[in-house]
């Protein structure tokens, strides 16, 4: 038997140190400026260097986190299965517009029979 190569879609799996992909890294690393900030300009004058090493290292997590996973599909709370299985940065994207907009959003999906 030969051997057959079979084409997939490798969109998107472009991973960076293993766990980054670009879209997460670009979240952490915009995220941790402010936490860079808050290190430099507050805990380093109090002399809380440790405290700032903290602080940025929560706020990466947090960028991290926003680029990388999906919301999950929980039954406790019915907000989470209107939105289940969409990344959290789009979800905070459509907050903001709704926000600043005429406060109206629409979403268009499939109609319970």
């Amino acid at each position: 038997m030969g051997t057959y190569f079979i084409p997939r879609n490798t969109k998107g799996e472009t991973r960076l140190f293993k766990i980054f992909s670009v879209k997460a890294l670009i979240y952490t690393v915009v995220m941790v400026i402010p936490g860079l900030l808050l290190k430099l300009l507050v805990f380093d004058t109090l002399g809380f260097g440790l405290a700032g090493w903290i602080a940025m290292g929560v706020f990466g997590a947090i960028g991290f986190v926003v680029g990388t996973f999906k919301i999950p599909n929980l039954t406790l709370a019915p907000i989470f299965k209107v939105c289940a299985g969409e990344n959290i940065d789009d979800i905070i994207l459509r907050y903001i517009k709704f926000r600043t907009k005429d406060k109206k959003i629409y979403i268009y999906g499939k109609e319970k029979k």
